[in-house]
């Protein structure tokens, strides 16, 4: 396997009634822009998957098929993890009032349907040890403050998920 890091994980909900579960494997590079993502899914819909492998200079093949659609993005976005925000945030290491576009190869979590999510990180001031990001996703007319730790893990995605001590 080339130079970079590997994550896998499990997550499950119930939302509209509705049950899911998805498994993933995630390969980034040491720049740590998405090589690879394969996701599993089952819901009471089925159960799917969904392979993604990217060029490097961000073309992608979704299941092998070319989705230019996808141009231009770097990271993989899990609807169903918000682990996979930290991902754009240690690749872009911006300072202190930096701010740049991140679209995002964004997976579904009942279907796995893939698509392109705009995304939008600017980091304000840290507070103490914790660093602080203004995050945007117009599509779901969401704007709010990330919160990571020291090692560039989530903390706090208001109205989404909050790490539990």
């Amino acid at each position: 396997m080339p130079a970079g890091h590997r994550f896998e994980g499990h997550t499950s909900a119930v939302e509209a009634g509705e049950a899911w579960a998805v498994r993933y494997a995630i390969e980034v590079g040491d720049d740590w822009s998405t090589k690879t993502a394969h996701v599993v899914g089952s819901s009471a819909r089925g159960r799917r998957e969904v392979r993604l492998d990217a060029d490097g200079v961000g073309g992608w093949l979704v299941g092998g098929t070319p989705a230019p659609g996808l141009h231009g993005c770097l990271d993989v976005d899990l609807e169903s993890s918000s682990f996979t925000n930290a991902l754009p945030i240690h690749r872009m290491r911006m300072g202190v009032g930096h701010a740049a576009e991140a679209p995002a190869v964004y997976v579904r979590a009942v279907g796995l349907g893939v698509e392109r999510l705009e995304q939008r990180y600017r980091r304000i001031e840290d507070d103490g040890s914790r660093q602080r990001y203004e995050y945007s996703a117009p599509r779901f007319d969401y704007a709010g403050e990330l919160t990571y730790d020291s090692h560039g893990l989530l903390l706090n995605y208001p109205g989404i998920a909050e790490r539990a001590a």
